[in-house]
């Protein structure tokens, strides 16, 4: 009997990127402890979540970009739209290798990529996506253009 696949998510099909290793990839270890498994001792799915975000300001701040200041200089670059495939879970203990890259700028739009991979490479855990728009934190509005450093160290990052 054929085991059934779920369809992939669009985001994730459509951006065949998430699928290649390439060399600009910023990579922030992890290891599970308790406190990320749910009472099977597997990785929460919300914990995930939370690597990435750590994984992103890690790739900020190694290029330049503290998002503390950032968002006390009144910019904010919250989520707007999260695109996310589980393949295997992670377990009590294990480490592994969050990836992530900015992949490009539309506008004020910032996607980025993120794979989830044992530390040989050999075993994917997570693929993602996840797009970030910047705001003025005072007026709660979309600016209308990302701050020119920010915007300078972004394209830097694009590039590789």
């Amino acid at each position: 009997m054929k085991k059934p696949q779920l369809p992939p998510t669009e985001a994730i099909s459509s951006h065949p990127g998430l699928k290649t290793t390439t060399d600009n990839w910023f990579e922030y270890p992890i290891r599970v402890y308790p406190h990320h498994t749910d009472y099977a001792g597997r990785v929460w799915h919300g914990t995930y979540l939370t690597w990435m975000e750590a994984a992103r300001v890690e790739c900020l701040l190694s290029n330049g970009i503290d998002f503390a200041e950032l968002v006390n200089l009144g910019c904010d670059l919250p989520v707007i739209d999260l695109a996310i495939r589980y393949h295997q879970p992670l377990a009590l203990g294990m480490n592994a290798i969050v990836k992530t890259r900015m992949k490009e700028i539309t506008g004020v739009r910032i996607h980025w990529d993120y794979k989830i991979q044992s530390l040989d490479t050999e075993q994917t855990y997570v693929t993602a996506r996840v797009t970030l728009v910047a705001i003025d934190r005072d007026k709660g509005k979309i600016l209308r253009q990302l701050p020119p450093g920010v915007k300078t160290v972004l394209s830097q990052l694009q590039k590789g």
